[in-house]
């Protein structure tokens, strides 16, 4: 409760306290009398007076305590109130921040939103105008045959294929004919492929717009497709001695595949009857992935009868070198034998022999050397001792 209001009924109580002590003296009977004519009314007036003063004295007194206590209590109540509102400023503030931060997040988000929509937008736009060009390009047969052919260039150059290695593009066979792609093959062996496709309808077919249109659309497609696939069963390009009897005819896209796929699938019985391959681009892939091993079997292959051969032909020179060998082995046995006899045998006899030699020349003495009697009989000697055969021995040995 506010002090104001506090004090405004203190007053009040006080004041109707008076009055009704005052009234109710007054009221006695005959005392308005003897206040008037006797000294009995005048203390009574007396009494009435300090009475009232008491009152008010007690009123002051009780108004004093009460304006002290309820001055205590409002000072209490306004620190609890500043507190109060300090921690709801502190609040405020907080919430205030985090509103402010909350404005800021939701006007980044709001910012990429709006990027982002003018990405997509653009996007759409760009590939509206795509999808536009496309339709108009694909509407010229000589446009879409340029669209096939690149579509089999990224195909071929995806599987590893290099031009003038592993294929050839759109040169004359020996049947008359010139196909798109002719694919090399081990043994001179040929595959060919064409990648003109009939999607004049397939396109109709997307723009119609009745139920009647789309299905008399998709009826002519199909047609269509039966008939290029007799088309190029006719034709058969190539020589068939180094020909393949299949022909591959390549549909430059995944939609129209699945579109022929899911509307006519007796067709692929049709085209096989007719030697004639369908290939998508990704069934394309696996085809070339064949082949591709196709002919690196073979490479493997005549390599390893390269080798085989060259193996029989070291096997050859290998008996050779061993008989060779095997004959030097002899002779050296043989001269080792030879040699051994002569730097064993031979020659401790002809040490001998020259030892004798020494001996008789030690018993020749000095002055004999002169007397032709005693040359003649060391001849002799020599000749009876068999020095005279040293050099013939020696020749015969080593003759």
């Amino acid at each position: 409760m506010s002090l104001v209001p506090l004090v405004v009924v203190v007053v009040t109580s006080a004041a109707l306290g008076a009055l009704a002590v005052w009234f109710v003296l007054g009221r006695r009977p005959g005392a308005h009398a003897a206040g008037r004519h006797g000294p009995g009314g005048a203390h009574s007036e007396e009494a009435l007076r300090r009475a009232v003063d008491t009152l008010v004295e007690v009123a002051g007194a009780q108004l004093d305590a009460r304006l002290a206590a309820g001055g205590q209590q409002l000072d209490h109540r306004g620190a609890v109130i500043e507190q109060q509102m300090a921690g709801v400023v502190g609040e405020l503030h907080r919430m205030a921040d985090l509103v402010g931060h909350l404005q800021r997040d939701r006007a980044h988000e709001h910012g990429q939103i709006v990027a982002g929509l003018e990405e997509a937008m653009r996007q759409s736009r760009a590939l509206a105008t795509t999808t536009q060009s496309l339709q108009e390009a694909l509407a010229s047969p000589k446009a879409r045959g340029q669209w096939g052919e690149r579509m089999a260039d990224d195909v071929l150059r995806a599987a590893g294929f290099v031009e003038g290695l592993n294929y050839r593009r759109q040169t004359a066979v020996a049947g008359g004919g010139i196909p798109d792609v002719t694919f090399l093959l081990p043994g001179g062996r040929e595959l060919h492929m064409d990648v003109k496709f009939p999607v004049d309808n397939y396109l109709r077919h997307l723009d119609a717009v009745t139920d009647g249109e789309r299905e008399g659309t998709r009826a002519r497609f199909l047609r269509d497709v039966r008939d290029r696939v007799k088309e190029l069963a006719r034709r058969r390009y190539g020589d068939p001695s180094s020909s393949l009897d299949h022909v591959l005819l390549f549909i430059p896209n995944e939609s129209v595949w699945g579109f022929v796929l899911e509307h006519d699938p007796a067709v692929i019985d049709l085209a096989l009857s007719e030697r004639v391959v369908l290939c998508s681009p990704t069934t394309l892939v696996g085809v070339l992935a064949v082949l591709r091993q196709s002919v690196e079997d073979h490479l493997v292959e005549r390599t390893s009868g390269e080798i085989l051969a060259c193996l029989e032909a070291f096997e050859q020179q290998w008996e050779r070198f061993g008989d060779a060998l095997d004959g030097l082995g002899r002779k050296l046995e043989t001269t080792t034998r030879s040699f051994e006899e002569l730097s064993g045998p031979r020659r401790r006899q002809l040490q001998r022999t020259l030892d004798r030699v020494d001996a008789l020349r030690e018993r020749r003495a000095p002055d004999d050397t002169d007397d032709p009697a005693a040359g003649d009989e060391l001849d002799r000697g020599a000749e009876d001792s068999g020095v005279a055969d040293i050099p013939r021995l020696v020749d015969r040995r080593l003759g």
